[in-house]
């Protein structure tokens, strides 16, 4: 099933630069729904269209989407679902019948951290579900008091992440060696700074760069809002549990409005536009707690995967080959265990 904009990214087609690159792709999704984003179905072949663009994607990261949670038993336990089924796609990658790459070779499910102390059976629960590829959760906690912002229907409120009854599920991830995924909007990058500094033995990722916002109550600040955007980011700096997934940039409420062009970008255009945030978080970060992340299919509103992947290796043509191995495959190898 081809995305709602297939005909218009196929505007413009670039060959892979650097097509034996090392890539883990650290975040995507997997589902089969009715949406309102781009693409409703987005399955094994779904996701084999886009990897069989030229780029030597090794391995990805499955992030939790809502999906294929079970219909029946207890509330808590449905999302166990999710993770049986995607352990069940990477199972197929694993085959070897499917190409080269290894889809969901890390899994991030989800589980309501809002149950306290016993979350600890859900996460227990999810673990059993997927053993071997099962890494950890995320709990999105995105909130901005604008309609022009998208808000997560399932998001409870403003400053989840504050909550005691959350640090209380929240506390439970580190014994069991448990990774914690958050996304957020930026105005609540201090929020999960202050989660990070509470749970210093937690490993944690920051996705999306912590959702830099463009739109509604935001458009038309976008040098006022990096200023204090990166302000916050140097804090999270100081956080040496946590990483940072590079990218998504590219979604509807960033602002940049890419949607809305007669022709998609280019990836030299994607560079030029966003190069100072990824930038600036490598450099406030370090290469070795960055990784670079496709959010397919939520960034195929924008662009296409393979002119996605060629505006990151654009941006950083002037590292290092050590730090580039890291930004593509060797932190999240690392991170992840993968």
């Amino acid at each position: 099933m081809p995305s709602q904009n297939a005909e218009w990214l196929a505007l413009v087609q670039e060959e892979a630069l650097e097509p034996g690159l090392p890539i883990i792709d650290t975040h995507h999704h997997l589902w089969d729904r009715q949406t309102t984003w781009i693409q409703n179905r987005y399955l094994m072949d779904e996701i084999l269209e886009d990897l069989e663009t030229g780029h030597n994607v090794v391995s990805t990261v499955f992030v939790e989407a809502d999906s294929m949670y079970r219909q029946s038993g207890p509330v808590e336990m449905q999302p166990v679902g999710e993770v049986e089924f995607v352990n069940g796609v990477a199972a197929m990658a694993a085959s070897g019948v499917y190409g080269k790459t290894q889809v969901a070779a890390g899994i991030i499910g989800h589980a309501d951290l809002m149950l306290g102390v016993p979350a600890k059976g859900v996460l227990e629960a999810l673990q059993a579900a997927a053993p071997e590829r099962f890494k950890g959760i995320r709990y999105i906690g995105a909130w901005v008091e604008d309609p022009a912002v998208f808000t997560p229907a399932r998001v409870p409120g403003p400053g989840i992440y504050l909550d005691a009854k959350f640090r209380e599920g929240f506390a439970q991830l580190g014994p069991l060696g448990l990774i914690f995924e958050a996304a957020i909007r930026h105005p609540q990058i201090l929020e999960f700074t202050d989660l990070a500094r509470a749970f210093p033995d937690t490993k944690m990722v920051l996705n999306h760069i912590g959702g830099v916002v463009g739109v509604g109550t935001y458009a038309g600040r976008r040098s006022e809002i990096y200023e204090i955007w990166r302000k916050d980011i140097a804090e999270v700096a100081k956080c040496p549990n946590v990483v940072v997934k590079l990218g998504a940039l590219n979604m509807t409420y960033c602002g940049f409005g890419w949607e809305k062009r007669p022709l998609p970008p280019t990836s030299q255009e994607l560079c030029d536009a966003t190069r100072r945030y990824y930038e600036t978080v490598i450099e406030l970060v370090g290469p070795d707690r960055c990784m670079f992340e496709s959010n397919y299919p939520v960034d195929k509103v924008s662009c296409s995967y393979g002119v996605l992947w060629n505006s990151f290796k654009r941006m950083t043509q002037g590292y290092s080959a050590n730090d580039r191995a890291a930004l593509f495959h060797d932190t999240a190898a690392r991170f992840y265990g993968i």
